[in-house]
């Protein structure tokens, strides 16, 4: 017997690279939830401004130890406004889930409509955020307790104003094209960043027109 025939055969795929090749073609391009990269980097960016949030409340209760009295040389801010686009707030987290939903499932059409009605929320509650800068009583530049309570409402209308725009944009996209899969992944982020936007006000809220009253 020759050594050729002593020698273990070798498998028919042994030296082809072939056989390290894993066909990808049939996985899906996007994903939601915590598997989609998007959704990590929203959650991170929600984490680094609800941090500045609380550090602005603490500035407010840090002033208000400082001051002989709370508010300083003003009226308490009117209430009417807060509370009606604290209304519009919690209203507008119904069409915001139904147009996750939608968009998780893969419906284009539903979802386009329920951002919508999303972006009509986030308009009506910008106009009336004006009425609630002229509702404060105090100017940005009057005292400290002034500077603190403008410091507030601007942080939380400057997030409220670019998730409208983010709002708008994937609406248009929705609606006209160009279209890909990966946007319902960005309805579905958006989604999440307004349950941010909405849950983050109501402390702000607390702070601004009820805080001033105890």
């Amino acid at each position: 017997m020759n050594a050729d025939s002593r020698r273990p055969a070798s498998r028919p795929d042994e030296g082809d690279p072939a056989h390290l090749v894993l066909d990808v073609r049939a996985l899906p391009s996007f994903a939601f939830s915590h598997r989609s990269l998007m959704w990590w980097s929203t959650f991170g960016l929600m984490l680094i401004e609800g941090t500045v949030f609380a550090i602005a409340v603490m500035m407010y209760f840090y002033l208000r130890t400082r001051a002989p009295s709370w508010p300083m040389a003003a009226d308490a801010p009117g209430l009417f406004w807060g509370t009606l686009n604290s209304v519009v707030l919690l209203a507008s987290l119904l069409p915001n889930q139904l147009a996750k939903r939608a968009a998780e499932r893969g419906d284009r059409a539903r979802a386009a409509l329920w951002l919508s009605v999303c972006l009509v929320a986030s308009v009506a509650f910008l106009v009336i955020r004006g009425f609630e800068f002229a509702s404060l009583n105090v100017s940005w530049y009057t005292n400290a307790y002034g500077s603190v309570v403008w410091l507030l409402l601007g942080l939380h209308t400057t997030h409220l104003i670019t998730d409208t725009v983010d709002t708008a944009v994937l609406a248009v996209l929705l609606f006209t094209g160009p279209f890909e899969g990966k946007r319902l992944v960005d309805v579905s982020e958006n989604a999440l960043y307004w349950y941010f936007v909405v849950l983050s006000w109501l402390p702000i809220y607390g702070v601004i027109y009820w805080a001033a009253r105890l």
